[in-house]
């Protein structure tokens, strides 16, 4: 989680602005990469092209589920909204295996029959504008990360990582394919681009999965959360830390082990202590603090 994250009004405006920004760069590219396949007949091009209709897609998803997502706690939902972005990654991970999928029939089908590629020039146009614009796009993802941490905007991030290398494979498949005649190195690039796919929906997809079956946040920010609490006065230690994100929001729960003579009163403001100094650490965080006498067994209930 980030030291730096923002409150989460400023957190959740920017959110919808990488979400608009997004399903606008793709829909731009989108135009620019038909026209440019159209003209090429290129089997790179053209799975770069669908690539693009697949960030389109997956980045109006990102849209609904950050709207969605951003929605405060209500009475059906107290723990609020927040894994509707990780239902978003899921979703767009299974648009990235389905792109694959049929980019890699395509490509074997042009091995079988290779086409000798002869116009380049708006290939190579539209694939460095592409990348430029790509680029801008991923400067403003990752300081939208940084400010919220959000998982749907890391997903969308991936994404567009994932093509400008994908851009510029294609502008090498299309120089070697042209000017030094192997057509071969058309279907060659496009099936290499196929496996780089599938591993962004791999990540994807592991990311999601963790969220939606409440995984424990990173070792470094439980730990840090151990730290912050055994330093405030009056605390001899701390046990049962649990953790889970929910979208932008995270869940911090732990036991204080309290001198068992104090009063009521004064393990009550120790325990608001810890909770303002792990909160500050973590501002997108909701921390639950447990008092427990120190050297006293805790007694568990079973529920029948």
């Amino acid at each position: 989680m980030s030291e730096q994250a923002n409150t989460p009004s400023n957190a959740g405006d920017l959110m919808r602005w990488a979400t608009y920004a997004s399903v606008s760069v793709a829909s731009i590219l989108i135009v620019g990469k038909f026209y440019a396949w159209m003209v090429s007949d290129s089997v790179s091009l053209l799975s770069t092209l669908v690539d693009s209709f697949l960030d389109a897609a997956a980045s109006f998803v990102n849209l609904l589920a950050v709207r969605h997502a951003l929605q405060p706690a209500d009475r059906e939902h107290r723990f609020g909204h927040g894994k509707a972005e990780a239902l978003a990654g899921l979703l767009q991970s299974a648009f990235i295996t389905g792109s694959a999928v049929f980019l890699f029939i395509e490509s074997i089908n042009r091995l079988v029959d290779p086409i000798v590629i002869i116009e380049t020039k708006a290939g190579y146009i539209v694939m460095v504008f592409s990348i430029v614009l790509t680029l801008a796009l991923m400067t403003f993802q990752r300081y939208v990360i940084k400010r919220s941490g959000s998982l749907a905007i890391s997903a969308d991030l991936l994404h567009y990582q994932t093509d400008v290398l994908i851009n510029a494979s294609v502008i090498l498949s299309l120089y070697i394919s042209s000017q030094m005649s192997i057509p071969l190195a058309d279907p060659i690039f496009a099936i290499a681009i196929v496996a780089y796919i599938v591993r962004s929906a791999w990540q994807i997809g592991i990311g999601a999965f963790h969220v939606l079956m409440d995984h424990e946040i990173s070792d470094a920010d439980r730990e840090r959360i151990q730290r912050i609490a055994l330093a405030q006065p009056g605390v001899l230690g701390m046990h049962d830390l649990r953790t889970r994100s929910s979208g932008t929001q995270v869940f911090i729960q732990l036991h204080l082990e309290l001198n068992g003579e104090m009063t009521l009163n004064e393990t009550h403001k120790i325990a608001d202590h810890v909770e303002r100094e792990v909160g500050r650490a973590f501002p997108s965080a909701e921390v639950i603090v447990h008092e427990d006498p120190k050297g006293v067994d805790e007694v568990k209930v079973e529920f029948k």
